[in-house]
């Protein structure tokens, strides 16, 4: 019985790996960095996903002297702590985010039209 026992190969699940990169909790979160459209040539630029501890207060008094634009912070239910500048900012804020070493360029994502 053990021979067979043996020769038989052990069951393959081909989603392990992505079960295994799931468990690590955390590890691949983004930043998304999206524009709205609001009406007619205005647009709205959100940042989400930046990590509780920050200040967002303090990141959007500086975004808003580097870029010259107008900003809030606003709290959603399902996202948490939003960052919203006026102004089609996605180039911007990507580049600002990583000089001033909040955020890693491969963990950024810039959605938009």
């Amino acid at each position: 019985m053990s021979e067979f026992e043996t020769s038989i190969p052990t069951a393959f699940d081909p989603f392990a790996e992505a079960n295994a990169e799931d468990s690590g909790a955390g590890t691949k979160e983004y930043v998304h960095v999206r524009v709205q459209q609001r009406n007619g040539r205005k647009s709205l630029t959100t940042v989400q996903g930046l990590k509780k501890e920050f200040s967002y207060t303090k990141i959007l008094k500086d975004l808003k002297k580097e870029f010259c634009c107008n900003g809030t912070v606003v709290q959603d239910p399902e996202l948490g702590q939003v960052i919203q500048l006026q102004g089609d900012q996605r180039k911007n804020v990507s580049t600002f985010l990583v000089q001033a070493g909040i955020v890693k360029k491969e963990h950024i994502k810039i959605h938009g039209f």
